[in-house]
């Protein structure tokens, strides 16, 4: 039997599985239940409702997918890099579940709430470890707003999927020489 963070991550790979191939208003707790191989009272024990759950197996697969971003040693490469993994991330069916869950949250207070609290968390945003690391190794300053460079990332990133405009190493490189570099202060540079 499978148990502790085995069972964990089966559930909340089963709800990753489900809700992409389901959508969040057909998830149901029996169904994360039987993909798993776990009982009810399990996910009941831990989390209190399917938002939570959503909430708890989109945090850890972004984590997960994180940790493998490489550390390349200087920041334009490790924001090229973060890019080729939210490419590789950016499939139809991830881009399809997202959509989804956005849709479904205007409708659901439970599941608005706990997306806010995913996206709000920093440390969880594919640029948190690559732009520390920057600060770190002194080529940004400490107060860098590293806040405004995911979000200007991530809004060109979704503007690039909707008009079906590719999101190639051309883009990326794009993305990073024009956009983001100039937008972080190197150290000591004001903004």
């Amino acid at each position: 039997m499978v148990r502790g963070q085995q069972r964990v991550d089966a559930i909340l790979t089963a709800t990753m599985e489900l809700v992409a191939e389901r959508g969040y208003p057909a998830l149901t707790m029996d169904a994360v239940a039987a993909r798993a191989n776990a009982s009810k009272a399990t996910i009941y024990r831990r989390w209190r409702n399917k938002a939570e759950l959503v909430k708890a197996a989109l945090d850890a697969y972004d984590a997960e997918q994180n940790a493998e971003i490489p550390d390349t040693g200087t920041l334009r490469g490790d924001l090229v890099a973060v890019l080729e993994a939210l490419r590789h991330k950016s499939s139809d069916r991830f881009t399809a579940m997202i959509n989804g869950l956005i849709a479904a949250m205007k409708h659901d207070p439970e599941l608005a709430a706990a997306l806010r609290e995913h996206i709000e968390n920093e440390e969880l945003s594919p640029f948190h470890d690559a732009l520390q690391r920057a600060i770190a190794r002194g080529e940004l300053s400490a107060d860098t707003d590293t806040d405004l460079i995911h979000d200007v990332a991530e809004a060109m990133i979704l503007r690039q999927l909707q008009l079906d405009g590719g999101f190639d190493i051309v883009f990326i490189n794009r993305l990073v020489d024009d956009v983001l570099l100039v937008l972080l202060p190197e150290q000591g540079t004001p903004p």
